[in-house]
């Protein structure tokens, strides 16, 4: 693992995952110095939800270092920006910055080779996923969800479902594809039988 220095984005809710894309409008200007730096720099930007809703927040250990693969600046001086995802990191310590926006320094994990599912767990996901959404009353394209290889199904679900952040987090944090698979699984249940889809495991 390397050690890193990262600036980082504390949003709640937002997952990003090694190879998969975060779509950001950016207008807080403290972030919009963030994307600024980043640019003149590295295009590195590291995502990470916070624990709490106090100032500033709380941080989880673990987030997701994404570089910006797509940017638009707009007159006003937001930013429309594309985060593709490049490695989890666990954060080591808080810098002492002088920049409005905060950095860490941060261990950065390979990100690995794509993993596949057993089938077996790849129908259970499926399953369980039309039922939440009909659940929900999502519409949703089945047939372009069919040809998502394992990767982009289990990720892209973790970072849309609408489970709290501490479910997030547990999604982030799972050691393998597998057991990501497995674990939204249970959370869609827990999710479809409470019908609170805003609930808590906690």
């Amino acid at each position: 693992m390397t050690a890193t220095r990262l600036s980082i984005f504390p949003l709640s809710g937002a997952l990003l995952f090694p190879r998969m894309h975060l779509p950001l409008h950016i207008f807080e200007p403290r972030y919009r110095s963030m994307i600024t730096d980043s640019l003149a720099r590295d295009r590195r930007i590291g995502m990470i939800q916070p624990r709490d809703g106090k100032e500033p927040p709380t941080l989880f250990d673990m987030g997701c270092v994404g570089r910006i693969a797509e940017v638009e600046a707009l007159d006003d001086g937001r930013f429309d920006i594309v985060l593709e995802g490049l490695a989890r990191f666990t954060i080591l310590r808080e810098l002492d910055v002088v920049t409005p926006f905060r950095q860490v320094e941060a261990e950065l994990e390979p990100a690995g080779e794509s993993e596949v599912l057993a089938s077996i767990s790849r129908a259970s996901l499926e399953i369980e996923s039309r039922r939440f959404a009909d659940g929900l009353g999502y519409a949703v394209d089945w047939e372009a969800v069919s040809r998502l290889d394992d990767e982009a199904l289990v990720n892209g679900i973790a970072q849309i479902a609408p489970f709290d952040p501490a479910s997030k987090q547990a999604l982030l944090e799972a050691n393998s594809l597998a057991d990501r698979a497995e674990l939204i699984v249970q959370l869609m249940q827990f999710y479809g039988r409470s019908g609170d889809e805003v609930g808590t495991l906690q």
